[in-house]
């Protein structure tokens, strides 16, 4: 292996540090079309709900039928995705976009697992022959666990509901000891 072979795979590394050092949050592809976030970090916790917005931007000429679409990857092999639970509006048909406009999607997720996550958009033309996807920066997700007696709801359940009986139970004893 020569030093020159090496140099390319070395040079887009360098080019893809230094776009995540400077906080670059815009992605383009040949085809004239970009991906942006409002944020490239979000912590929240297991169940609640977070918002962030992409930007679709057409710098090329006028675009008809194009598709955002959102995905969800776990940095940890150990914890399975569905991205489905995550978001029940994943995909999204944008329709025409003019040359030189641009259209804003905010995406509501909702956090099922713990652990750490990047969240990101693809966006494609529907037809024609370049139909490669753009990709937007990764929105990486902290999604801290909570530990908690009262897992769903269960625990009102779960002493309710022989309190309820015992009382009952009582209730039927002291009824046949009067009669």
């Amino acid at each position: 292996m020569t030093p020159r072979r090496h140099a390319l795979p070395l040079l887009a590394l360098a080019a893809i540090a230094l776009a995540l050092a400077t906080g670059a949050h815009a992605a383009s592809s040949p085809a004239g079309f970009s991906a942006t976030v409002d944020r490239t970090r979000i912590s929240t916790e297991l169940g609640r709900t977070f918002v962030f917005r992409s930007t679709i931007a057409n710098e090329g000429a006028a675009a008809d039928d194009l598709i955002a679409h959102l995905n969800i990857v776990s940095l940890r092999s150990d914890v399975y995705v569905d991205p489905e639970d995550w978001s029940t509006h994943r995909t999204r048909y944008l329709g025409s976009l003019a040359a030189g406009g641009s259209r804003t999607i905010t995406w509501r997720l909702k956090a099922v697992n713990s652990g750490a996550f990047d969240v990101y958009v693809a966006v494609l033309p529907r037809s024609g022959h370049a139909r490669r996807p753009v990709t937007g920066p990764v929105v990486a997700v902290a999604v801290a666990g909570r530990k908690t007696l009262n897992a769903g709801g269960i625990l009102s359940v779960a002493l309710g509901v022989p309190a309820v009986l015992g009382v009952l139970a009582v209730g039927l004893k002291l009824r046949r000891r009067r009669a």
